[in-house]
């Protein structure tokens, strides 16, 4: 298991981010990322997971929830 961390500058940096980021992984984003119009739809319909960084409690809920997921289903 590894974390990739994809500090993009850009809306269209995610388009090159989607080519490099290996098979069943699991990726995870700030929930702002939600309200970028088409981007925001593109990442929701992708699977992503949000963390609402506004909320310790339920982001670390939602981190928790998704590891044990991973350890499950043995996904990076």
């Amino acid at each position: 298991p590894f974390v990739m961390v994809c500090n993009h500058q850009a809306s269209l940096d995610l388009l090159g981010m989607v080519e490099v980021i290996p098979d069943r992984c699991v990726p995870i984003a700030k929930k702002e990322l939600l309200y970028l119009g088409t981007v925001g739809w593109a990442c929701w319909l992708s699977g992503m997971i949000f963390i609402d960084r506004q909320r310790r409690a339920a982001a670390i809920d939602v981190i928790s929830r998704t590891a044990r997921t991973m350890l499950r289903d043995n996904v990076r």
